[in-house]
């Protein structure tokens, strides 16, 4: 059956994650505003789909990295002069998979668990509920109730560089689940983002994008912004659909020569669709990598049970379980 206003396409992604890319009509919705340098590579006019190099293999070894979080319950401090602040106990962990491609096996290399108190509460102490602690990250402002998740993000990206450092020896490529940010100036490491919010290209280097055949990328190119760095999109393999299906944007240190940077966007495309997903296996797929699920499904567990901890942070708030 054909439908009215003509063809239309279906999202792999399962809805209640959102969608694979934030949709205007072209694609990522929110323009840059970010310096992008797309002559980096190859000169603007002579963007193309660029395929696997002949002689590029993957690495023996890969490593993967990534992290999960979760609001174990919503709170409210009550302050001497009457007044209260929002916060949050949350619970994260982050965790790295170790890849060995020429054996096919895949092992849990590292783990860490962190979690807090993040309130803007002056007087606030950390939080004893049962055996489980939940020392105070303190957060600027007044802390807004709806903005207090936000501020897990850096404890929690601080974990996933200390499991990065903790393995990396070990590994001949590092693919970090998510931007780098202050991971980029760990060696031969990728930022690996499977959602896309920005519009980083102009309508006519886009259409190179959405024209990319599965195990294609993009050219090479650089986004100036103070987290930014070299960056290239490619296409993982995923059924005909959507114009970004399965479609993925990596990113590598500012700090390399264009030339490293060219060698490890080649390694990616060797390297990264080996690990797609499958839609009956996974609800993101194919840009929710394989290992990172294996990964998250780990790592929430390690969080313990979160009705059992909401449970303990009520009674610890009846009796006043805190410390200094």
């Amino acid at each position: 059956m054909t439908s009215p206003g003509g063809r239309f396409y279906v999202d792999t992604w399962d809805p209640s994650y959102g969608a694979s890319f934030e949709a205007s009509a072209t694609g990522p919705a929110a323009p840059s505003s970010a310096q992008v340098e797309t002559d980096a590579e190859l000169p603007a006019v002579d963007w193309r789909a660029i395929d696997v190099r002949a002689g590029v293999r993957a690495p023996d070894v890969v490593l993967l990295v990534d992290g999960v979080r979760r609001i174990d319950a919503s709170l409210w401090t009550a302050e001497a002069d009457g007044g209260s602040f929002p916060g949050v106990a949350a619970s994260y962990a982050a965790g790295v998979v170790r890849c060995d491609l020429d054996r096919g096996a895949a092992q849990l290399a590292g783990t860490r668990v962190g979690r807090g108190l993040f309130t803007a509460s002056p007087s606030a102490e950390d939080v004893v509920a049962g055996s489980i602690r939940y020392p105070v990250h303190r957060v600027s402002g007044t802390g807004e109730l709806a903005k207090l998740p936000a501020a897990v993000q850096a404890p929690l990206t601080a974990l996933e560089v200390a499991v990065s450092d903790a393995a990396r020896s070990d590994g001949d490529l590092l693919v970090v689940d998510g931007p780098l940010r202050s991971r980029r100036n760990l060696p031969r490491t990728l930022g690996y983002i499977k959602t896309q919010h920005s519009q980083y290209l102009d309508a006519r280097l886009t259409a190179v994008v959405t024209g990319l055949a599965a195990g294609q990328r993009s050219p090479v190119f650089r986004v100036g912004t103070a987290w930014g760095g070299w960056s290239w999109y490619l296409r993982l393999p995923v059924m005909a659909g959507a114009p970004w299906a399965g479609i993925v944007r990596v990113e590598c240190s500012p700090d390399l020569e264009i030339s490293e940077a060219i060698e490890l966007a080649d390694l990616s495309l060797v390297t990264l669709p080996r690990f797609a997903s499958t839609p009956y296996k996974d609800p993101r797929a194919p840009q929710n990598l394989i290992p990172i699920a294996g990964l998250e499904r780990r790592l929430r567990a390690l969080l313990g049970d979160s009705r059992l901890l909401h449970r303990a942070l009520t009674a610890a708030a009846r009796t006043g379980a805190t410390r200094r």
